[in-house]
């Protein structure tokens, strides 16, 4: 099936033009035409731009959003929020699941995002023993990308101690564990399920230097060829924990005992030395920023300004999914340098627009971390967003992307995930639907939380 949109501006793979008519087939672009004339039958709008992907989220934790902000411990950390993170995923059940999860791919949609990297680790039952289907969970959640309609990589997530050096996992990680070989399984039969999903991707997601040992994130990292992320230096505690164990800090064991190259994704990469972000340069990795959750868990501050400033790659994710917003990751990872820095437009990249400078990194990044193709060229997957002039008319090409991510509510007025319409009018398709299927288990779910 073929269709046409046709735009007076959008964001090309090599910037801005206008008068384009775009043509897609099959979910992907099959032609762009400049200077083009709009004609009947075209899609037409005012504004068009790619579509990022969503580099990291964990599903599940979306049913607690907005319900840990209480101080309750005099110390209130990362480590007290994950003991509340625990009581959550030692009591979710598959169907709740994946309700929650289709909410969640709909507001990411409607954000935005038309690709989600899934780092899933909720694999077993409640008492930790698996499914007799070991994929159970992944199924659940590719289902929900598939009634939303957003494309998936899914990243099975490899968990088996509880800290350093291989200690024994704690009882609210049960459901995580692994063997070598039931992950393999599980990776298998990830693969299987998600075979017949247009956009399907499956990556190998180690979870952290904690939850693996050396010789398990060797063999996990050499189990396939799809991307690789692993959670790295998030929080002071880890680096201190590491150093007490290797007499090394995260990225430095990382880098000195794993070929990290262009397939991996360090996610959060917070707390790092000059000599450790020269490292990850020299890899070529994509750093996974998720600027509104680390602001949340009070991770601290990326050294936006040397990475990004160098020509760094990086992606957003939004993580614990404690708020929805695009737009507000990248002003947060913005705002956060400035706070640092005492300074403005620190990731403008040189004298240009700041927001078009983090939106077209995002984009880019995003690809590479999930083996996506969103750049606005031919034979990528036809997902973009569109914005509508009427809605702020004094907005032009150059300072649509910096209204958008710092100055303006108004989101996205149309979204397509694969050559689909999933949002009109700034409004997913099935809202409703999904909406009523949301609010029913979160009754439930509060209910016994």
């Amino acid at each position: 099936m073929t269709s046409t949109v046709f735009s007076h501006h959008a964001l090309l793979s090599d910037g801005w033009a206008s008068s384009v008519r775009i043509t897609i087939s099959h979910g992907s672009i099959s032609g762009i035409e400049k200077g083009a004339v709009s004609s009947e039958g075209d899609v037409v709008v005012d504004f068009l731009t790619p579509a990022p992907g969503n580099l990291h989220s964990h599903a599940f934790q979306r049913a607690f959003s907005g319900l840990t902000e209480r101080r309750g411990n005099p110390v209130d950390t990362f480590w007290t929020w994950r003991e509340i993170m625990y009581r959550c995923a030692l009591t979710i059940q598959p169907d709740e699941l994946e309700v929650v999860a289709a909410q969640l791919y709909m507001e990411m949609l409607e954000a935005g995002f038309t690709r989600v990297g899934e780092f899933h680790y909720l694999h077993h039952d409640t008492d930790g023993r698996p499914y007799g289907n070991l994929a159970e969970m992944a199924e659940r959640l590719i289902g929900a990308s598939v009634q939303a309609g957003i494309s998936m990589t899914m990243l099975p997530c490899f968990y088996a101690h509880g800290n350093f050096g291989g200690a024994d996992p704690v009882a609210g990680q049960a459901r995580f564990v692994n063997s070598l070989d039931s992950y393999a399984s599980l990776i298998e039969l990830t693969k299987n399920a998600i075979s017949t999903v247009d956009g399907g991707e499956v990556g190998y997601a180690p979870h952290s230097l904690r939850a693996v040992s050396s010789e398990e994130l060797a063999a996990v990292v050499g189990m396939g060829s799809g991307p690789i992320h692993m959670h790295v230096s998030e929080q002071m505690k880890e680096v201190s924990d590491c150093i007490s164990w290797s007499g090394q800090r995260p990225i430095e064991w990382l880098m000195a005992n794993a070929d990290v190259d262009d397939r991996w994704c360090l996610i959060h990469a917070t707390h790092q030395t000059e000599e450790e972000l020269a490292m990850v340069l020299k890899s070529g990795a994509v750093v996974g920023l998720c600027p509104l959750t680390e602001g949340n868990l009070g991770d601290g501050v990326f050294a936006g300004q040397t990475h990004i400033g160098k020509g760094g790659a990086f992606g957003i994710g939004s993580d614990s999914n404690i708020r929805i917003s695009l737009a507000q990751e990248l002003s947060q990872l913005e705002y956060s340098q400035r706070l640092q820095l005492q300074n403005r437009n620190v990731l403008a990249g040189g004298e240009g627009s700041t927001g078009e400078n983090l939106f077209c990194r995002a984009v880019a990044g995003s690809g590479q971390a999930l083996n996506g193709s969103p750049a606005l060229a031919i034979g990528n997957e036809a997902s973009m967003i569109s914005f509508n002039g009427k809605a702020a008319p004094w907005v032009n090409r150059g300072t649509l992307l910096d209204s958008w991510i710092f100055g303006m509510d108004q989101g996205p007025d149309r979204v397509w995930a694969r050559g689909k319409v999933v949002v009109a009018e700034g409004r997913h398709t099935d809202r409703d639907r999904i909406s009523a299927s949301f609010q029913k288990v979160m009754k439930t779910i509060v209910a016994r939380f």
